[in-house]
């Protein structure tokens, strides 16, 4: 599907037209330069490489040096792939205007890490209050995570404490409330994973 690299650049609300509050994301979508097309004949598929933020040239590459010269453009530090109807080439520029006609998104960013989390936290066990899973004067801990002598072994799945966040969240159907084409930004309806200044591929 076709779509655009970005930033997400904060959360913010908006008045609707019978007076409501909206909360809503700002992204800066693009513009974002044509860095490869693939072809069935060439690479088995059809899609359009785009690249987005300007990188350092001293921190890119020698290949994808020669990728970015052949475009004739500068180096880019993120790049994603995506499928287009038009045709497009080598250099070209695709900004925000790709959205004026989009009535919903969907957005791709990675969310917030917060580390090791414990079982309340991470899969909202009952813990203080609630004191659930049968322990006496342990709060916030798990409880019983096996069985008897047989099977003796922890099945694999069990909701447990762990590594929680930092993982890729695609949140989808969301209402386009806005595009600002001489800013380059797109407001959306809602959240988007992520902090503030991450990146993410919107796509229609």
């Amino acid at each position: 599907m076709p779509g655009l690299i970005g930033r997400k650049i904060g959360m913010t609300s908006v008045f609707s037209a019978d007076g409501k509050n909206v909360p809503c994301t700002v992204i800066e979508a693009g513009p974002c330069v044509v860095t490869q097309v693939k072809t069935v004949e060439k690479d088995g598929y059809k899609a359009v490489q785009l690249g987005f933020a300007e990188a350092k040239e001293s921190r890119t590459s020698k290949p994808m040096m020669g990728v970015f010269k052949k475009a004739g453009t500068t180096p880019k530090k993120h790049l994603a792939e995506f499928k287009f109807e038009e045709e497009y080439n080598l250099g070209d520029t695709i900004t925000v205007d790709l959205f004026n006609d989009a009535t919903f998104v969907d957005v791709v960013g990675t969310s917030k890490g917060k580390g090791f989390q414990g079982v309340v936290k991470r899969h909202g066990f009952g813990g203080v209050g609630q004191a659930t899973h049968g322990q006496d004067d342990r709060l916030r801990k798990p409880g019983s995570i096996g069985a008897c002598s047989y099977p003796a072994k922890v099945f694999k799945g069990m909701r447990m404490g762990g590594h929680m966040g930092n993982e890729r969240v695609t949140t989808q159907n969301l209402k386009v409330l806005k595009v600002i084409p001489e800013q380059n930004l797109i407001i959306v309806k809602g959240s988007v994973a992520g902090y503030n200044g991450s990146t993410v591929l919107i796509q229609k």
